[in-house]
């Protein structure tokens, strides 16, 4: 099983990770490439390109001019204890054991603009570069003609080691990076509701939210059959039958 999350946008690179495992992301070559571009554009540009405010703006082109490799434990981070948005309060990889990361490098893979895609264990540093950005590299015109052939080919190798099915936690911007039609393996996409006036509707917040602990369900349960998937019981959600059609697996919450 082989299971694919976004990254986010807020970082922490200032709190001690709590393990010193660590691994160098496939694509750093690659990565260099983007970033050389990046390393040319202003703040402003920044800010225009991303439509993000004139302080992010300045934020990232000083971390556009320092990013540098080799990436040490001195000067990077591994990428699931770097990354903190809600999937990754969800997944709260903080607390994990010695045998809870064994299996997540084994397990989860992070897609990412600027690193293609990643293992929780790999070694990164602070960026940001959304893959759905349109900004043209190596001759390409945006980041999903760039990456999707490498990215594609890097999760079959992986599904050779760790079998599958796919399980799709990934936002849908991140997914497409992914050439489904060639992914050598079942793919399941879960989809999170809450009842919410009568209704069970998809909330931005509480969903990511579950794509984490689906993850972190996964992980300390070594879940290898997609049929355990549907015991998912964290934080009040349940497998909704009725409302799952296919390979696409609806789990919600009445509260």
């Amino acid at each position: 099983m082989l299971v694919l999350l976004s990254p986010a946008k807020s970082l922490d690179f200032d709190s001690k990770p709590v393990t010193e495992k660590h691994s160098q992301p496939a694509f750093l070559k690659e990565a260099r490439v983007i970033n050389k571009e990046l390393k040319k554009l202003s703040p402003k540009d920044l800010s225009s390109l991303m439509g993000i405010s004139a302080k992010l703006g300045q934020l990232n082109f000083e971390r556009n001019q320092t990013w540098k490799t080799p990436f040490k434990a001195e000067n990077a981070k591994q990428a699931v204890l770097a990354f903190t948005g809600d999937v990754y309060r969800g997944l709260d990889a903080a607390t994990f054991s010695g045998t809870d990361f064994e299996v997540a490098q084994q397990t989860i893979r992070i897609l990412s603009g600027l690193y293609g895609v990643l293992k929780p264990l790999d070694l990164i540093q602070a960026y940001r570069l959304e893959m759905g950005t349109k900004f043209g590299v190596d001759g390409k015109d945006n980041l999903y003609g760039f990456w999707q052939e490498k990215v594609t080919k890097a999760i079959n190798r992986d599904l050779k080691d760790a079998g599958g099915p796919v399980i799709n936690l990934a936002s849908n911007e991140y997914f497409k990076a992914v050439d489904s039609k060639k992914i050598k393996a079942e793919i399941i996409s879960p989809a999170f509701k809450d009842l919410k006036d009568g209704q069970y509707k998809m909330i931005s917040f509480y969903a990511k939210k579950a794509r984490g602990l689906m993850s972190r369900f996964i992980v300390q349960n070594k879940i290898s059959d997609p049929e355990d998937l549907k015991a998912f019981d964290l934080e009040g959600y349940y497998f909704n039958n009725e409302l799952s059609k296919g390979r696409n697996w609806v789990f919600t919450r009445d509260h």
